[in-house]
């Protein structure tokens, strides 16, 4: 497992890039180097290193370790065929990691990063949602039930297709520059990230190219099912040019509209749980 961590790494990086690109040629700009992230990365690592006078200097640091191991943690989860419930356990603590981001600077823009990463944190209530739809269609919270389920009865994506489409909206709000990136807005500079440099924006990469390896591979396997890796891979490709196609069209949502709209999808799905519920 720990082998593959860092391809793992290498591809979420790749993924950023690609995100990038599409997003870039959609809006008809050139856009970077699919692999410019990779660089910036490598960049990162070998610039020079300080901490700020402004911050505390164990949460500084701490934290970036803390944004690595917890996804770290969720690539375990995923492909051992654990629990959903602590799979969707690291997104929560995703949130705490990005609030003491933003705290421990003790820059404003970092603060005003942290306090929108508590009203984002309405991003994942589609996740409860989300954790009771696919129990009451498959009876388990493995991941490796919920694959040998979809072996037997088709991909969710297609038996439960408002689940599949509110856990989009959970990786949609967790995905750069898309339309419930309020942390990372451009009125506060780089947000939660601002002065985290060299090596620690390298790690902070690193932990976030993870999470989008997590988030995408997450979906393919609730959703999709158990695939060859090369097919897995593809089929993550895919779900990620649609996610850019999302977050090219669409503009930032200002934080009451983000709570709104996630709220409200919540509260269809919950419609749609207990109907099946009944049905069943």
């Amino acid at each position: 497992m720990i082998t593959l961590i860092l391809p793992a790494v290498f591809i979420g990086l790749l993924f950023h890039g690609i995100h990038r690109k599409v997003i870039a040629r959609i809006q008809g700009r050139p856009g970077p180097p699919i692999w410019q992230e990779i660089l910036h990365t490598l960049k990162f690592s070998f610039k020079q290193t300080w901490i700020p006078k402004t911050a505390s200097m164990p949460m500084f640091v701490f934290i970036v370790a803390v944004s690595i191991a917890i996804w770290t943690g969720a690539f375990y989860i995923i492909f051992s065929g654990g629990s959903l419930l602590l799979l969707f356990a690291v997104f929560m603590l995703h949130k705490i990691t990005e609030h003491g981001l933003g705290l421990s600077s003790g820059s404003p823009y970092g603060k005003f990063g942290a306090i929108r990463s508590v009203m984002s944190a309405a991003s994942e209530i589609p996740l409860f949602a989300t954790i009771a739809g696919i129990y009451v269609v498959t009876g388990s919270l493995m991941i490796s039930d919920i694959t040998r389920y979809q072996e037997m009865h088709g991909p969710m994506l297609v038996g439960a297709f408002p689940i599949a489409i509110a856990m989009y909206i959970v990786i949609l709000s967790k995905m750069h520059y898309g339309p419930f990136s309020i942390i990372e807005a451009k009125e506060i500079v780089s947000g939660n990230r601002t002065e985290h440099f060299g090596v620690w924006r390298a790690g902070l990469e690193v932990a976030y190219a993870l999470k989008t390896f997590v988030l995408l591979a997450a979906f393919v396997l609730l959703f999709i099912g158990a695939l060859p890796w090369y097919l897995m891979l593809l089929a993550m490709l895919i779900v990620l040019i649609s996610l850019s196609f999302v977050c090219a069209f669409t503009p930032m949502l200002s934080p009451f509209d983000a709570v709104a709209l996630q709220t409200v999808i919540t509260g269809v799905l919950a419609v749609y749980i207990i109907i099946l519920g009944v049905m069943g």
